[in-house]
């Protein structure tokens, strides 16, 4: 069992697996062992068939509080100043956020707290975020001198120009319910209810065909960076593929049928 990254399998939910950000008392802030750990457990959880969706949660009183700054300042005495590190660093979180992105199966953001710089990311990276009603977001770095610049490229993706840079240029907080008018998350709920919401949406989504799911999520990225012409031409492939799975073939059957559909094994 990791010890930076917990991983379980939900209690009542079949399917659903539980990763927990495990540095509760440095607010779960990303270190480069924590980035490794939760990147190879995303990719394990996309190659594990009994895996039907992800929650993402923080231990201790936040969701995440981005790059450990201790860990990154310590190597300024390097002999390059910390470049390399530095560089090395990025690009480990940048593959760490696209395995989220690519991963084949639905990853729920469950947010309290804080979730700050690539905190903020690492929710912008998640196919769903439903969040407490005292969570807050932020890409402060403009305060310290170090722009929230990896952050901004999730931010932007799902948040609209001016309010990305209303976020990323006065790096204030925001607040859980103005996040989610932003289209940061998608809801917002009391904290008791929390726990409640993300359940309730786990379970949805672990009942749901994989190889219907897995197709949706993998086209949705992909359409999104092509014009559109070929974004339709690619998808009606994708719609064919589709329609010739057994899945689709029982779910719109049971459909004309009016009854409740069987999917198959390990769908």
């Amino acid at each position: 069992m990791s010890t930076l990254v917990l991983h379980e399998r939900h209690e009542s939910i079949d399917g659903c697996l539980i990763l927990t950000l495990n540095r509760g008392a440095k607010r779960n802030s990303l270190s480069r062992a924590m980035l490794s750990e939760l990147g190879n457990v995303i990719d394990d959880a996309a190659n594990d068939e009994t895996v039907k969706v992800i929650v993402l949660q923080g231990s201790g009183p936040a969701f995440c509080s981005g790059h450990d700054l201790k860990e990154l300042t310590s190597h300024r005495a390097d002999e390059d100043k910390g470049a390399e590190f530095y560089r090395d660093t990025m690009q480990q979180c940048s593959l760490m956020m696209r395995k989220i992105v690519r991963c084949p199966k639905p990853v729920i953001a469950k947010v309290h707290g804080i979730a700050t710089a690539a905190g903020c990311q690492l929710v912008a990276s998640c196919d769903l975020a439903i969040a407490g009603e005292s969570a807050t977001f932020a890409t402060p770095g403009v305060h310290l001198g170090l722009f929230c610049s990896t952050p901004m490229v999730g931010l932007s993706r799902n948040v609209s120009r001016k309010q990305s840079m209303e976020m990323l240029l006065l790096g204030e907080p925001v607040s859980a319910e103005r996040a989610e008018q932003f289209g940061l998350i998608n809801k917002t709920v009391t904290d008791d209810e929390l726990d409640a919401a993300v359940d309730e949406w786990a379970a949805k989504l672990a009942a749901k065909p994989s190889y219907s799911v897995k197709v949706g999520i993998e086209g949705f990225y992909n359409q999104l960076e092509m014009n559109m012409n070929d974004a339709y031409d690619y998808v009606s492939e994708i719609m064919v593929a589709n329609m010739l799975d057994d899945d689709s073939i029982e779910g719109i059957g049971a459909f004309l049928q009016k009854r409740l559909p069987i999917w198959a094994k390990g769908s």
